[in-house]
């Protein structure tokens, strides 16, 4: 098969390079269609316990995550100037196409009774700016004596107060949210520049622009960083600028491929999605590498242009099948995955490295087909005395150190394997940013001040319309909030309790001393204005209950403090929660963003042995079918597995928690590192065949055939990931840095361990159904009939 596709190929090299030019442009025109995804979450499945009942609070009540604050703290902010100039600072805010309402202290209302209609209007408490400092001490008095906005919009105690803006769901969900943004800062910074006073900016809304703002200029700049990195090693290997502008355009077309398979079937550009385009260049560049290494250890052989570059497709192209398959399966695991976010990226990924492997044996053989034959000083890359002089000493153990190879082996996986008992998997919804990241900086201050920003939901279903209003309800619901406001890391929060309390204290005329809640024998007299505003004021009772009024919400926020403190805050309030509201009389459904990040992090770490043991078990029934031997699929394995352990124990002594940014190191790491194995595997048995009697012959040639190639590639990958060191989050770098690493050991593994363990067990594993396999892999002694073959030379140099 793979003889016929290599005479297909030469044979029609322009049909092909004009169709990848055809299918490139068309790519590029849906790459144009790629969007900025903006949302947390997309982690759960939609039919997952946790993310239903979100999407049930969220139906009822709207998203919990559209609100971004503004916070200052001074001593002085209540005299006339500051004061007046967050006025001024709001009303800007409030033009903002996109910004729905603005809630501060100057922009704060009141409840006044209107006794003629029985009711209660809402009233503005700032309708000016102030224009004294008597005028302010005025409005200062007249809001410290609202106790509802305490520790809501201001912190008496230490001087903090807030402007929140609540944004436009709608307006948030595209590309000109960033525009929004950009206004919002920009009108910040001048208040900062008239007053002096900085102004720290915070909320869900504001850290989803900003996050996805940096992942867009990361891509960018990993893709410029991961081909400038590729295009020096292939430089200094081949010493040609031809072999480098030609290995550079398989990965450009391979990304631009990337791009538009993600415009193509409508996915959204997230952290996880952006790593792609950086991930093809990568991964493509080490086809280029075997493929160009035996075309110029052909062409030295014989001379002959056309009969080595057959040869490549030929030989070496099902050998890179083959390896890019592994790599694809590692990746397309992610699609069994009941996650919509790692669903996509599987798909894209998996489909791109092998879009990249087709990309390469089409363009490399073709390009190179009109090109001038390889000059001698491009193929002295075979003969460098460095790596000559590592491949021997891979040889040396093989051959005399098999002992301490072994020895080794235990010591590092018995060190890992303690290694792994140390590693966390947590999660902060910003902690892969700097700790002196602007987000966290600003974000320290609200829960300094305020508890936090994070939303956290507790909705109370009290299973019988209008019961969520009782007296008996109602005292529980305060009871609750007493319980929240225990806990350091929860705001205080706001319930239908502090709407009828506030109802209360404007019907004896705002006196603060009457903020609690309706007693029995006040029902008679403070019932009638409480109905009299079922249709205007009375929406703010609807922020806080369903249509039946069988459930209630109850809204606080929550720090940013990982996701296993987190799961213990929450594992000690559900008890309490539910000594509260009995359980069977009322139903408590603790939710919001907070609690879907938590699940969502628990459920991702839980898929990642799933997917990574599917993984393992797809890639060794591959290699069961080329090798068609059972005790050489559990000796091929055991090179890959000992690097993940590896891995895993440097997550471990270094403090690298599991979490949504790290979850890929294992998948992508075992996927590669089995290519080394097949490489090896391949080119030993093709030398069995030639030299059954001499195994010890077979493996070491193996290892100085394919060290050369897999040194190469290892060196390109371990730069290429390491290029992900350059981001600004700290799970991309964690990401490059241990699958740069683990690379490195899995090929110390295969050029080392796994030839040791064939020359320890070799006549064990040396079967007839190894030499004769039920997929063939072509054997590199073949000679090729080129007779049918005719390529003529074109012009182009």
């Amino acid at each position: 098969m793979w003889e016929r596709i290599a005479g297909f190929i030469l044979r029609n090299r322009v049909p092909l390079l004009v169709g990848v030019a055809v299918v490139t442009l068309f790519m590029g025109y849906q790459a144009r269609k790629v969007e900025m995804s903006y949302k947390f979450g997309g982690i759960l499945p939609k039919d997952d316990s946790t993310q239903i009942e979100y999407d049930r609070f969220t139906n009822r009540f709207s998203e919990d995550g559209n609100i971004m604050v503004l916070g200052v703290q001074s001593d002085k902010f209540h005299t006339h100037p500051l004061f007046a100039e967050w006025y001024t600072l709001g009303n800007e805010m409030r033009a903002i196409d996109g910004v729905d309402s603005v809630f501060s202290e100057a922009h704060l209302f009141t409840l006044k009774k209107n006794s003629e209609e029985k009711r209660f209007d809402l009233k503005k408490v700032v309708n000016r700016r102030p224009e004294s400092q008597e005028e302010t001490d005025s409005l200062v008095k007249v809001i410290q004596s609202l106790p509802f906005y305490r520790g809501l919009i201001y912190n008496d105690s230490t001087n903090a107060t807030v402007m929140m803006l609540f944004v436009n769901r709608k307006r948030f969900e595209n590309e000109s949210r960033e525009l929004v943004v950009d206004e919002i800062l920009a009108l910040s910074k001048s208040f900062e520049e008239r007053t002096g006073l900085p102004v720290h900016i915070s909320g869900l809304p504001y850290i989803r622009t900003v996050q996805a703002s940096q992942i867009k200029q990361e891509l960018a700049m990993f893709v410029g960083l991961a081909a400038l990195v590729t295009a020096i090693l292939l430089l200094i290997f081949f010493k040609s600028f031809r072999v480098m502008f030609i290995c550079l355009t398989v990965v450009v077309i391979g990304v631009v491929w990337s791009l538009g398979t993600i415009g193509m079937f409508g996915f959204k550009l997230s952290a996880l999605m952006g790593l792609i385009p950086p991930l093809i260049i990568v991964i493509g560049v080490p086809n280029c590498v075997f493929l160009l290494n035996k075309y110029h250890s052909e062409f030295r052989k014989h001379g002959n242009q056309i009969k080595a570059l057959n040869r490549v497709i030929h030989k070496v192209g099902n050998a890179t099948f083959m390896t890019n398959a592994t790599t694809a399966m590692g990746f397309a695991t992610f699609i069994f995955v009941r996650s919509a976010m790692l669903h996509d990226f599987g798909i894209v990924a998996s489909i791109n490295i092998l879009s990249v492997f087709v990309l390469s044996l089409i363009i490399i053989p073709c390009i190179f087909s009109f090109a001038k034959p390889p000059r001698e000083r491009h193929v002295e890359h075979l003969d460098r005395t460095w790596l000559d002089k590592v491949v021997r000493f891979m040889e040396s153990l093989v051959l005399h150190h098999r002992k301490k190879v072994y020895g080794t082996a235990m010591v590092v996986v018995a060190l890992a394997i303690y290694g792994m008992t140390l590693v966390q998997a947590t999660g902060n919804i910003v902690d892969d940013l700097p700790k002196e990241d602007k987000i966290i900086t600003d974000l320290g201050f609200f829960e300094d001040n305020f508890a936090g920003v994070m939303p956290l939901e507790i909705l109370v279903n009290t299973l019988d319309s209008s019961r969520a209003t009782s007296e008996k309800t109602l005292r529980k619901i305060e009871r609750l909030q007493v319980l929240l406001e225990s806990y350091d890391e929860i705001s205080r929060p706001l319930a239908i309790t502090d709407a009828v309390k506030f109802a209360k204290q404007a019907y004896y005329n705002g006196v603060p001393e009457r903020y609690s809640l309706i007693s029995g024998y006040e029902k008679s007299f403070i019932a009638p204005y409480l109905r009299g505003n079922e249709n205007d004021v009375g929406g703010v009772s609807r922020l806080f209950l369903d249509s039946t009024q069988q459930i209630t919400r109850v809204s606080a926020q929550i720090a940013d403090i990982g996701t296993n403190q987190l799961d213990t805050l929450m594992s000690d309030l559900k008890p309490k929660l539910f000594e509260i509201f009995p359980q069977d009389t009322y139903k408590v459904t603790l939710t919001g963003t907070s609690i879907v990040f938590l699940n969502g992090t628990s459920y991702l770490v839980k898929n990642l042995f799933i997917s990574l043991s599917i993984a393992i078990c797809v890639i060794a029934l591959l290699m069961a079918l080329l090798f068609n031997s059972a005790r050489m699929v559990v000796i091929s394995l055991l090179p890959n597995l000992i690097p993940l352990l590896f891995t895993a124990a440097l997550m471990g002594y270094f403090g690298v928690a599991i979490k949504p940014s790290t979850i890929l190191v294992f998948s992508i790491a075992f996927g590669i590192s089995v290519d080394d194995t097949i490489h090896f595997l391949s080119k030993y048995r093709q030398e069995l065949k030639v030299r059954p009697w001499d195994i010890e012959h077979c493996i070491i040639t193996a290892v100085h055939e394919t060290g050369i190639s897999m040194i190469y590639t290892s060196i390109i990958l371990f730069f290429g990931f390491l290029v992900f060191t350059a981001s600004n989050f700290g799970g991309t770098v964690a990401l490059g840095l241990l699958v740069s690493i683990t690379l490195l050991v899995a090929m110390i593994s295969n050029l080392v361990l796994l030839p040791s363990l064939l020359m320890s067990f070799q006549r064990s594993l040396v079967t007839k159904s190894f030499r004769e396999p039920l997929l063939e892999i072509i054997d590199e002694e073949e000679d090729i009939e080129l007779e049918s073959l005719e390529v003529k030379k074109g012009p182009w140099k």
